[in-house]
């Protein structure tokens, strides 16, 4: 956990002196954070670097250098945010497996943009969970969204082709479409994901605005797997990360950015339908100091 990371450098910081032992003790701790080797050894890299260059002796300023280093992992990850497409309607697909918050922060994103000003519908795609349709029943009353749904185990991507076509015929700006909580080993349910995609795009004419994967903050390792798998599968154009409001174990997310340099756009820092915020580096790489 970062926590135990961050509260580990500052005990080393105690001794006052950056020395072999203090980079050995550094790299544990942030593989026991759960990042990456390649990431850990590339970072340390860079810090030895920075200390043999600039002779940095206060292991303080060696912190500062490492929450720089872990915000510079993200700065180049292509334009912040999204675009909305004024032409047509805009479409996002909201991607994940169970348990990671993926209806939840429909809800948030369908709660943001009604306070842009624009008019939401939410696709009800997961017919696999009642509770899942139920759960966007819910959110779209309180957040004044439209929402298009069907009986459970109805055909998803039927679902979210009424949607869009209820969207042009109602002069909605954008759909967010649920989807199930497909776990990621299980291939059938993976191809199924890429048909989805396939029916959203003969509704759209092209291809979903977003593929929007939804992880859990505290996932560690497996992050990695799950977005090599969705990004297979679906194509997948962004992160949403969730569950950023406790200890996460915020290394494994440094090195899912690092393998596939998919943007991160949104995270969610708690359970309120408010508790979303742009992804911005330099705020990620604190928050992670403080938890």
């Amino acid at each position: 956990m970062f926590k135990r990371l961050m509260d580990r450098v500052d005990r080393m910081m105690g001794r006052g002196v950056i020395d072999e032992e203090f980079y050995e003790e550094l790299e544990e701790a942030m593989l026991q954070a759960d990042t990456n080797i390649n990431v850990t050894t590339e970072i340390l890299g860079e810090l030895r670097r920075q200390v043999r260059e600039e002779k940095i002796t206060d292991p303080h300023e060696m912190k500062a250098r490492l929450q720089k280093a872990i915000a510079d992992r993200f700065r180049q990850q292509g334009p912040p945010g999204f675009e909305i497409n004024e032409n047509d309607i805009t479409v996002w697909l909201f991607v994940g497996v169970n348990g990671v918050g993926k209806t939840t922060t429909i809800a948030k994103c369908a709660n943001w943009l009604k306070r842009k000003g624009l008019k939401v519908m939410m696709a009800a795609g997961d017919t696999f969970r009642a509770a899942a349709t139920e759960q966007l029943e819910t959110w779209a009353e309180r957040t004044g969204a439209d929402l298009v749904k069907n009986l459970p185990g109805a055909d998803p991507g039927a679902v979210i082709f009424d949607a869009i076509n209820a969207a042009k015929a109602r002069g909605a700006d954008i759909v967010l479409c649920d989807t199930a909580g497909r776990q990621h080993s299980k291939e059938n349910l993976m191809l199924e994901l890429a048909k989805v995609q396939r029916v959203t795009e003969k509704a759209l004419g092209r291809k979903a605005d977003e593929v929007l994967l939804v992880l859990d903050a505290n996932t560690g390792q497996n992050a990695i797997r799950q977005a090599e798998e969705f990004t297979k599968a679906a194509g997948v154009t962004g992160l949403v990360l969730t569950k950023l409001d406790g200890t996460a174990r915020g290394g494994a997310l440094i090195g899912v950015y690092d393998r596939f340099k998919i943007p991160i756009k949104l995270i969610g820092t708690g359970e309120k339908v408010g508790d979303l915020k742009d992804f911005k580096p330099d705020e990620f790489a604190a928050a992670l100091f403080e938890m």
